[in-house]
């Protein structure tokens, strides 16, 4: 059976009406909540325990009679001709590129996928050509004024789904219908695209401010400055409707860690990547048909529609189930922040830094090697994140043997963070050829320091296992910070996300198995930062030491794991970032992990090496020559550095 998408090329009109999708009850938000707006994240309220109105969807202008009423929104009239559709604009390097695989005659296997409806009813998407629901069936003609698009929003009744209802426009020409128009110049004429962005991003809140006053004085109101996604509500009474206008071209005008680093555009949330080959395709139906494609995958494996960043869709899906577990009473729910409590002697930078070590090989090493070969924990902060307990509440501060005794217990100590001595690592058998177990650790002298309890713990394990074996004395606890409440906060959560990266694994669904990573790194990432969450409803998502637990966490299972390569295979790193290893091996050695389960070692990278890049390592004099040979080594494979495998 063909789906809907399949007839776009041919503007073949769909059936008279279409039914919008039920919200889930998970959106549907008493009138007495207080609507958010956070940098672009808001909970969208509706009318508690009512259905969505059907949005009876017209097949031709003739046939878009919605409502008697003489206030009752119209769709927008098409014109005769329709304007001509430009490609969207893309990476030179992923247009180029085989792995991109945007040519028409080898399009990526995700673009073949079926779509789905579980998007219907919560999200539209506009062309230049014309309107489409997410599942393909087509609306309306083109909107080519703001009039318009204001009379679509209305008129379509969408409904939120763990985040605002969505329009999303997408292609130049649909841009330019609409008079959003920018000329910031081009990145051959600038030295830094960091200033492009800015001129660009600058430019089209200034456009958007001028052309969105028809809409302004329709009733709506802007949440914070337009830019890539405008964010408008709508107050009737008690309600309000909140709706997220989404400009595809201009996505790349938003800029931080999720959207790009060092100088080029990188992972733009559903819509791909350009470096990585999984950006939308490069003309306008395709496009939307693929984005259709993504938005109901993501409301159908994760309950919600996608954030503006990966890191807000990860917070939408933490939100979704702390609502579930109210309503059930049943599950951990959190409602308060995590700040870090007041340290003596807090250390600079992270509480719990990711380790970032090389070392010079020696004659053993390279002896009988032919390959450089990097793996690294596969989804590694996923699998801590819903292995992991965490603490909430008001933490209890105790000092000498009172902060010493809270340490004992049967199963660990409790969630907190806990002052101890680290030992000289020279006064330890540990091995040569590792980091240290902790990176705040020195070789010849002790430190005082504040580590969390899965850092306590793991320095209690055997130097085997990737601990010093120390007892809780040798430690020398003085303070500590004690959670009263501790459990698997995050465990449905990973769950949900778990389960989605499988289906996409399965599939073959590169583009969405990245969008998870991004989800799950992104939340995790973001915990630290308070002004990421600054509104009131958001404050419970900043939680920096939950995150410090799960750097934690993954640091001690990959030395672990070194632990046991080197004990099985008598192979010993020259290098690690975060949770990747770099090994030299012989030609047919395999050192990662059989199991396909998260958190186990993968192999990353694995290249041959040729004769110069050989005598490089061996001639390496110091660590920075071995990162430059180790580099040159990788240069043809993905040189992303970060947490694990997506």
């Amino acid at each position: 059976m063909s789906s809907p998408w399949e007839q776009i090329p041919l503007f073949a009109l769909p059936e008279a009406t279409v039914t919008a999708s039920s919200a889930s009850t998970d959106d549907v938000i008493p009138d007495e909540v207080a609507v958010c707006v956070d940098a672009g994240v808001c909970v969208a309220e509706d009318r508690a325990d009512s259905e969505p109105a059907a949005a009876a969807y017209p097949a031709s202008p003739e046939r878009s009679d919605v409502a008697e009423a003489d206030d009752a929104p119209t769709p927008p009239t098409p014109e005769t001709d329709s304007a001509a559709v430009d490609g969207d604009e893309v990476d030179d390097d992923a247009a180029g590129s085989e792995e991109a695989g945007n040519d028409a005659a080898d399009p990526p296997v995700w673009e073949a996928l079926p779509v789905g409806e579980e998007a219907d009813g919560h999200a539209l998407i506009v062309t230049a050509a014309g309107t489409y629901t997410p599942s393909g069936r087509e609306l309306t003609g083109p909107v080519d004024s703001v009039e318009k698009l204001d009379k679509l929003i209305r008129w379509a009744s969408l409904t939120p789904l763990g985040a605002p209802a969505q329009i999303w426009v997408v292609g130049q020409a649909a841009c330019e219908l609409l008079g959003w128009i920018i000329d910031p110049g081009s990145e051959d004429d600038v030295d830094d695209m960091e200033a492009l962005r800015n001129r660009a991003a600058q430019e089209l809140t200034a456009v958007l401010h001028a052309t969105l006053t028809p809409m302004l004085n329709a009733g709506w109101e802007l949440r914070g400055d337009p830019g890539h996604v405008v964010h408008l509500s709508r107050s009737i009474g008690n309600f309000t409707s909140m709706v997220d206008v989404v400009i595809e071209p201009y996505v790349w005008t938003y800029w931080n860690k999720d959207f790009g680093w060092h100088n080029r555009v990188g992972d733009m949330g559903i819509l791909g990547s350009p470096t990585a080959g999984t950006y939308l395709p490069d003309d306008d139906l395709p496009a939307a048909r693929e984005l259709g494609r993504r938005l109901a995958w993501c409301a159908k494996h994760l309950g919600v529609l996608p954030g503006p960043t990966p890191a807000r869709t990860g917070a939408a899906l933490v939100d979704k189930i702390k609502r579930e577990r109210t309503r059930s009473g049943k599950g951990i729910v959190v409602t308060t922040p995590g700040s870090v409590p007041p340290l003596d002697g807090a250390p600079r930078g992270d509480l719990e830094p990711a380790v970032g070590w090389t070392r010079v090989p020696d004659t053993e090493d390279l002896d009988g090697t032919s390959r450089l070969v990097s793996i690294d924990q596969r989804a590694a902060y996923l699998a801590s994140a819903g292995m992991l307990e965490f603490g909430y509440g008001q933490p209890q501060h105790l000092t000498g043997g009172a902060a010493a005794a809270a340490a004992v217990r049967d199963k660990g100590a409790p969630f907190g963070l806990w002052r101890i001595t680290l030992p000289p690592g020279q006064t330890l058998s540990l091995p040569e050829k590792l980091p240290l177990p902790h990176p705040h650790m020195l070789a010849d002298q002790p430190v005082q320091t504040w580590v969390t309890s899965v850092s306590l713990d793991a320095l209690r394990e055997p130097v085997a296992d990737g601990g010093i074996g120390a007892d809780l004395d040798d430690l020398d606890i003085t303070e500590a910070w004690v959670y009263p409440q501790q459990g698997r906060t995050l465990d449905k959560w990973a769950k949900i996300l778990r389960e989605a990266r499988k289906t996409a694994v399965d599939t073959d669904d590169d583009a969405t198995k990245r969008f998870v990573g991004s989800c799950y790194k992104g939340y995790i990432g973001r915990m630290v930062n308070p002004d990421m969450w600054t509104a009131k409803q958001m404050q419970h998502h900043h939680q920096p030491l939950w995150r410090a637990a799960i750097i934690a966490h993954c640091r001690w299972r990959g030395r672990r794991v070194a632990m046991r390569i080197a004990r099985e295979h008598h192979r010993w790193p020259v290098r690690t970032v975060t949770d990747s290893w770099v090994y030299l091996l012989s030609g047919g050695e395999d050192i990662a992990d059989p199991s396909e389960a998260l958190g186990k070692m993968s192999v990353e990278k694995d290249t041959l090496l040729i004769d110069t890049l050989l005598s490089d390592l061996a001639s390496a004099q110091d660590v920075h020559e071995v990162n430059l040979a180790i580099k040159a080594a990788f240069a043809d494979e993905d040189e992303d550095e970060g947490e694990g495998e997506v």
